[in-house]
């Protein structure tokens, strides 16, 4: 089989006879071109996923995955070798679920973290008051929701961070300050760094020639400054700028308007359910549900109670939304947002 010469044998790709797409081939002129593990496991990732299936690609396809498995095995060596060294692209998740609020200068990240949370950033009328991420616990209901500011997006001074950041969370809280005049090239702004970290808005199509590895994730907008924008004004021009595909919330970090509508948002755009559990004859436990995305199973809340109960399932009880009260199911039953279940192994 014939090869393509790269720099030392260990780094050739087979060459198959396939009719190889554009993307494809571009993502290969990456690979080619790339100086740095995450560059060569991106666009390898790329090939994998454009590459066509069939007989005469099989070994093509084997080989990609194995380069791809030794970047990877290279790529968790050198972070187990950095684990000493705080990686600010990396904040644990807790809670419900993850949002990273991004945003230009002073359109008021911090003031919102503060009201929706216990968290005490610095806040001041000057810029770049943030300069590392910081996360916060938004309560909601018997939940609790993680929101984490970041350092803002403007032109010659974004993190380059950011980009990781927003791939690693599970949702983007836009905040811009309607007042300004910048609102659409701020809001495009934080559009790039999303797509630089292949994530796209939920619902939006996504653009041309676009990435193999885009995800569509929740992306909201926030509007702050409320409380000076009394008849809405500066809201309504904003939300012009972003267009009317995106949930738009105008909200007063400082009064607390808006933040009621917006709590609830928060929880619900990240499709999460609520789960209780209960022992027969007994109470349920109303103190901590069981948090699992929407469509889960009884057998996924079963694994995540312990994996013992999960391999000796014989059947549940539901109360919630069943058709009546103490419904048996199976472990495929699919569950719904403050359901109680009783599980029987």
């Amino acid at each position: 089989m014939a090869t393509l010469p790269r720099r030392g044998a260990s780094a050739t790709i087979p060459v198959v006879p396939a009719n190889l797409t554009a993307q494809y081939k571009d993502a290969e002129l990456r690979f080619r071109q790339a100086t740095d593990h995450e560059a060569k496991r991106e666009a390898l990732r790329e090939m994998l996923a454009l590459l066509p299936k069939h007989k005469g690609t099989e070994k093509l396809h084997a080989d990609l995955k194995k380069r791809l498995a030794k970047l990877e095995e290279e790529g968790e060596h050198v972070a187990r070798s950095a684990a000493h060294r705080a990686d600010p692209a990396h904040v644990r998740r807790e809670g419900a679920g993850q949002w990273v609020l991004f945003g230009p200068p002073n359109a008021g990240k911090s003031s919102l973290l503060a009201a929706l949370t216990h968290a005490h950033p610095e806040i001041a009328e000057y810029p770049f008051t943030t300069r590392a991420p910081l996360p916060g616990m938004m309560p909601f209901e018997d939940v609790q929701v993680q929101l984490v500011d970041t350092p803002p997006v403007a032109p010659g001074h974004t993190e380059p961070y950011l980009p990781n950041l927003a791939q690693g969370a599970d949702g983007a809280v836009v905040v811009l300050d309607p007042t300004a005049g910048d609102v659409e090239p701020a809001f495009a702004a934080v559009l790039e760094i999303l797509s630089r970290g292949h994530v796209w808005p939920r619902g939006r199509e996504a653009p041309p020639r676009a990435s193999p590895l885009l995800v569509g994730r929740p992306v909201l907008v926030v509007a702050t400054r409320r409380d000076l924008d009394e008849d809405g004004t500066f809201a309504a021009l904003a939300r012009e700028a972003v267009g009317p595909s995106l949930p738009f919330f105008s909200v007063s970090a400082t009064r607390g308007d808006g933040l009621d509508a917006l709590r609830p948002e928060l929880f619900r755009a990240l499709e999460r359910i609520r789960v209780y559990t209960k022992e027969p004859g007994k109470k349920p436990d109303h103190g901590k549900p069981f948090v699992l995305p929407a469509g889960a199973t009884v057998h996924a809340l079963a694994e995540l109670v312990h994996h013992d109960v999960a391999a000796h399932l014989k059947f549940a009880r539901i109360w919630g939304r069943a058709r009546f009260e103490g419904q048996q199911v199976d472990r495929h039953h699919v569950l719904a947002d403050q359901d109680v279940v009783e599980l029987h192994a």
